[in-house]
């Protein structure tokens, strides 16, 4: 399940935001990953600005990792921002939906608590 924001903002006020909003909740920007220039050299033309954040709160991260190291398949954590009309929206996969679909159970309880921080980053972002 994915949960998505709209934001009148223009895409790069959006990033800036995003980036102040992981901060203040101890998260960290590892990777950008610009869909649209990447598809672009490869001569596909996506025409919206898309790009997507690899987030990741490293305190959580080592937590969940040293409970059961299969939790890497889902890390780090994914915010997208991509123009839709007037503005963008930011989406993410729920991190409680990713670590539903690898049937570990002993980190649900620290994927609520990533899931509540990576909303209200989304939320403040927008």
């Amino acid at each position: 399940m994915t949960y998505s924001k709209h934001s009148s903002r223009p895409p790069e006020e959006v990033e800036q935001r995003l980036a102040d909003a992981a901060a203040r909740h101890k998260f960290g920007i590892l990777h950008i990953h610009d869909l649209r220039q990447t598809l672009e050299s490869k001569g596909i033309h996506l025409g919206s600005e898309c790009r997507v954040y690899d987030v990741c709160n490293p305190q959580a991260a080592f937590k969940a990792l040293n409970t059961d190291m299969r939790v890497s398949t889902v890390l780090p954590c994914r915010i997208s921002v991509f123009s839709e009309g007037a503005g963008c929206t930011i989406a993410a996969v729920r991190p409680t939906s990713m670590l539903e679909a690898t049937g570990l159970k002993d980190v649900a309880a620290l994927a609520k608590e990533v899931e509540r921080e990576v909303l209200a980053i989304i939320d403040e972002a927008a």
